[in-house]
């Protein structure tokens, strides 16, 4: 017979260990093909992103694993939708004061202030607050990387301005992600005590007694399963499924014209024979700040680097460029090797100005 302290508690289905592992998978591959990016100045970055076969193969990762995480939210939102209305749930992942005063008596605790430990539910304030901060950081990827990702109709709408702080926030969000995950979860749940309950599904009583004991009196008296009438779970079924089904068509629609609204701005546009004219304006006439905006909402960025220095694998620095505006003008115009042809469609006379001006106004 199996004593009380080697039993285990179920905590998590099958179901909700695949949404895990769709989360660490696209998560990782977003801050491995993210950070390189971001710190893309820096020689180790530039060497990575060649050993991925360059940065346009490294955006494509990257935007893959955004669709994926994307994919995964609308999921996570539909499971949650159907475990609080069918099956009476409790929105268990809501913090509260009750788990302000588990804080209190949790540092308490670990002071010698207080000698018993907090009898914690089914999720501590420790998990509640990681789980609101994977929420909102989602959020705020999803809609930053919209930005950038379509900074066209982006600018249609708000100010050109928005885009450079939009992908700030995406930046500095996925730094912040990325330490809270390396500093703050793998202490919590790898080290201190190797939580496996997301690989196996169970908990064991030692774990349960120390994480969540309040929880585990709960099961123990048979309190935990809420017991809902079959006809009661047929009603809510027949009522939820129409909904998820609007909902899930709407949510996958917006997903598809997220991906394909605008063409990413590492696509390579096919060369096309058409008649180059001489530039529209002088070059005394271009606005630096404007070309730096324009800047990282064409293409140009993507294989010049933010700054102009050049990406490894893809194109060369340009920053401080001795081309006179003329040449520059019909190198852009025509393209040349690697470089795709920017149409006036694209990039209009003025905005070529501006960016040139911006390029000649930095010191190499």
């Amino acid at each position: 017979m199996t004593s009380k302290t080697q039993a285990y508690y179920k905590r998590f289905g099958p179901a909700e260990r695949m949404e895990h592992l769709a989360l660490i998978v696209s998560f990782t591959m977003l801050a491995v093909t993210g950070l390189p990016q971001r710190y893309s100045e820096y020689q180790i970055a530039k060497d990575f992103i060649e050993i991925l076969g360059g940065i346009e193969s490294v955006r494509i990762l990257h935007r893959f694993f955004a669709i994926i995480l994307m994919a995964g939210t609308i999921y996570h939102g539909g499971a949650v939708s159907y475990k609080v209305y069918v099956r009476g749930v409790r929105l268990s992942m809501i913090p509260g004061l009750r788990d302000l005063r588990d804080v209190i008596h949790y540092v308490m605790h670990n002071l010698g202030l207080r000698k018993d430990h907090p009898k914690m539910p089914r999720f501590n304030f420790g998990e509640k607050v990681e789980y609101l901060a994977v929420v909102w950081g989602t959020l705020v990827m999803i809609v930053t990387g919209f930005m950038m990702w379509n900074p066209v109709l982006t600018n249609d709408i708000l100010p050109g301005a928005v885009i450079p702080i939009a992908r700030l926030a995406h930046s500095m969000e996925a730094v912040l992600a990325v330490l809270s995950i390396l500093i703050w979860h793998m202490y919590n749940v790898h080290i201190k005590r190797f939580n496996r309950s997301m690989f196996t599904g169970n908990l064991s009583y030692e774990e349960m007694a120390e994480e969540h004991a309040e929880e585990l009196e709960r099961i123990e008296s048979g309190e935990a399963e809420t017991h809902i009438p079959p006809e009661v779970l047929e009603k809510r079924r027949r009522r939820f499924f129409p909904y998820a089904i609007v909902m899930s068509v709407l949510l996958v629609a917006a997903l598809i014209f997220f991906v394909t609204y605008e063409a990413s701005s590492i696509e390579t546009v096919p060369r096309q024979e058409q008649q180059i004219i001489a530039p529209s304006f002088e070059e005394a006439e271009g606005f630096a700040d404007t070309g730096a905006v324009l800047w990282s909402t064409v293409r140009c960025e993507s294989c010049h680097g933010e700054d102009a220095l050049g990406l490894a694998g893809s194109g060369p620095a340009i920053r401080g460029t001795e081309l006179s505006y003329s040449d520059f003008y019909f190198q852009v115009r025509l393209g040349e090797n690697q470089m795709p042809a920017f149409s006036t469609g694209e990039l209009s006379d003025a905005g070529l100005l501006d960016i040139y001006t911006w390029l000649i106004s930095m010191d190499e």
